[in-house]
């Protein structure tokens, strides 16, 4: 008899791991997104949580873990238990740029994290005042050539994207600007629209507002093409001005190193399953926001593209001597 039940017992111990896969998830699922809530970053996961909750049947609660550029949020997320059921929403700035502006960033964002997918891209386009005598990227460039440092660039503080595109931007035209930072995008384009500032980059999604309702100019896309429908008559940089010149805001999903391959598995074909609500993806679309292959969703691409963008921001950080401590 005590064979038997030590046999039963062997038998149960073997399958939890199955049966914990398997019940996955049997509780709500915690996204960390390292910003204060109502801001882009925000914004973007609660929509894609809302869409991916309803495709695996749990909620999927958002926890705001704001500070530090996103680095305290991120580097709460690193030390969670890898169980399924902590995520972080990762951002190209702590997750791509963080390693190279930070002397001591507390955790990698290669190897302390599983990728799991790669939200759909924000690219950025170049603002100047409506005033402004410059009406393209090469007038632009051309001036800036002309009188160096004389050009300023406003952003939305050291260290973020707009200030790490505008330095790559200033890199591969081969000119120097004067950098502007402010504490956020707001002020920064409230002085681009009064013309305290000669320019600066800003999300194609909440720049598509200013451009519409008239206040600022919009004189080209980092996107690899036009975005015709949202910036009809825009050029992207890449077309002639910087040849191959792209960048974007991107986003994506992460979770603790170790999670289970099955969780993955689910939540990226949740999330494939949640893309093909094409009302959904139109109006993301008409927001702004650049929709990919699916291919670049995927784990494994996303998880060498969270690679390469450590890579090229380390390059773009030391160039431009961009250090935030």
């Amino acid at each position: 008899m005590k064979i038997a039940q030590a046999l039963c017992a062997a038998a149960l111990l073997c399958a939890a791991p199955f049966v914990h896969a398997q019940a996955w998830p049997a509780k709500p699922v915690t996204w960390i997104v390292p910003f204060a809530a109502g801001g882009p970053t925000d914004a973007m996961a609660r929509d894609i949580a809302d869409k991916v909750g309803r495709q695996i049947g749990q909620a999927i609660v958002i926890e705001n873990a704001a500070g530090a550029g996103g680095t305290i949020g991120a580097g709460k997320a690193a030390k969670a238990a890898p169980d399924g059921y902590t995520f972080l929403v990762g951002h190209m700035g702590y997750m791509g740029a963080a390693p190279s502006l930070y002397k001591k960033l507390g955790y990698d964002p290669v190897k302390d994290f599983d990728a799991v997918f790669r939200f759909p891209d924000t690219p950025l386009v170049l603002l100047v005042p409506k005033s402004s005598p410059y009406k393209s990227a090469d007038a632009l460039i051309a001036a800036a050539k002309a009188a160096p440092n004389k050009i300023n660039f406003g952003n939305a503080g050291v260290g973020s994207t707009s200030h790490l595109i505008a330095a790559l931007f200033e890199s591969r035209a081969g000119i120097q600007v004067t950098s502007v930072s402010y504490k956020g995008a707001a002020p920064a384009m409230n002085d681009l629209v009064g013309g305290q500032v000669d320019a600066m980059f800003d999300q194609s999604n909440t720049a598509l507002p200013q451009v519409t309702g008239g206040r600022v100019n919009a004189i080209a896309l980092t996107s690899l093409t036009p975005m015709s429908q949202q910036y009809p008559g825009v050029p992207a940089l890449a077309e002639k001005t910087l040849p191959g010149f792209e960048a974007a805001t991107w986003y994506g999903l992460y979770a603790p190193k170790g999670v289970p391959k099955d969780v993955v598995g689910k939540l990226h074909q949740a999330y494939l399953k949640a893309l093909a609500d094409k009302e959904w993806t139109h109006r993301m679309a008409a927001q702004g926001i650049h929709l990919l292959p699916d291919a670049q969703y995927a784990p494994e691409s996303f998880a060498r593209h969270t690679a390469a963008e450590v890579e090229k921001w380390r390059k773009v950080a030391t160039d431009a001597k961009i250090q935030i401590d």
